[in-house]
């Protein structure tokens, strides 16, 4: 059995990866989470009430901010950390930066620091293509310049891959960023757009479009993300990498509101809104890099992935109406 520390791994993202390794048969899964009121806590409880069963699943419920509540992670010798725990969004970023920076920096500096002390010798990060910041270069590669970030997110992620890569430099830590692109599907967060449009939608309210329109982004599909992710945490040929997970093709917001419409069988009221600070333009990955170390090869498309999370968002609609 190999032993894996999943930070964040009762959200999104992380309760999918859980589920692949589990599947596997062959992990012993710590979990570490704070199930903080970004969002409601009770949705991250749904998420992980099935990997509570799981006699190779263990919970601990710490903040990232403390390293000392964080060391009970380690009590078990580990052969991966992926670490997704992040305060996560571009807007909220812009309201609170002091505790984006305390999280996402000094957090990951925590576990970094803790890897480093308890030779842990395979690393994850998730980043995000936020970096990229207004990159004028489409699509983006992993060796463009990431220096203008526009939201304290990004900065905080920017820096993170910065930390990262010390600690890969000096300790011999094999580390790998993963810049994640506008990820969606089954469990997504509810502040995202795709959630909060297809609620709002089926409630009859008006959605928030910030703009004309015409922003873009390279949506992918959380399976997708996933394989990449599992891929990473085999990855033995360099000791730092930076990787680009996307699916290598932007979609406009307006033809992503008329895929969702489609699906729900209903029209969207629109509340246009003045473009937001923080938001960039567009989106858009170059893959080749991921394609050539993990093997990464995004298999949903936009359309279907939005069919299989309607269906998704409709099911669990119908299970929180059942009494």
């Amino acid at each position: 059995m190999k032993n894996i520390l999943i930070t964040g791994g009762a959200g999104f993202i992380g309760s999918h990866l859980v589920d692949r390794l589990m599947s596997e048969g062959d992990w012993r899964v710590t979990v570490v989470d704070d199930f903080n009121d970004f969002y409601s806590p009770s949705i991250k409880r749904d998420n992980i009430r099935e990997h509570l069963k799981n006699s190779n699943y263990k919970l601990i419920e710490a903040d990232i901010r403390n390293s000392d509540a964080l060391e009970r992670a380690f009590e078990t010798k580990l052969d991966c950390i992926v670490h997704l725990a992040a305060r996560a969004g571009v807007r909220p970023s812009l309201k609170e930066p002091r505790l984006y920076v305390e999280t996402n920096i000094n957090g990951t500096m925590n576990l970094l620091e803790l890897a480093r002390t308890y030779g842990v010798k395979q690393f994850v990060f998730g980043s995000s293509s936020s970096v990229y910041g207004v990159n004028e270069k489409v699509p983006f590669a992993e060796d463009d310049p990431i220096f203008n970030p526009i939201s304290p997110y990004a900065a905080t992620k920017a820096a993170g891959e910065l930390i990262c890569h010390t600690y890969s430099h000096l300790y011999g830590m094999r580390i790998v960023c993963l810049r994640f692109f506008t990820v969606y599907g089954a469990r997504q967060r509810p502040d995202l757009a795709i959630h909060k449009f297809a609620k709002l939608i089926s409630e009859g309210k008006p959605i928030p479009v910030f703009g004309d329109g015409s922003t873009r982004r390279d949506y992918t599909y959380v399976d997708d993300i996933i394989a990449g992710v599992r891929a990473a945490i085999d990855y033995d040929a360099s000791n730092y990498e930076v990787i680009n997970l996307g699916e290598s093709r932007t979609v406009e917001l307006r033809e992503l509101i008329s895929l969702i419409e489609k699906e729900l069988g209903a029209r969207a009221e629109i509340d246009r809104q003045p473009p937001q600070p923080g938001d960039v333009p567009q989106t858009f990955a170059d893959i080749s890099k991921a394609r050539e170390l993990l093997n990464y090869n995004p298999q949903t498309q936009i359309e279907a992935g939005i069919k299989r999370f309607i269906e998704w968002f409709q099911a669990r609609q119908r299970a929180v109406a059942r009494p």
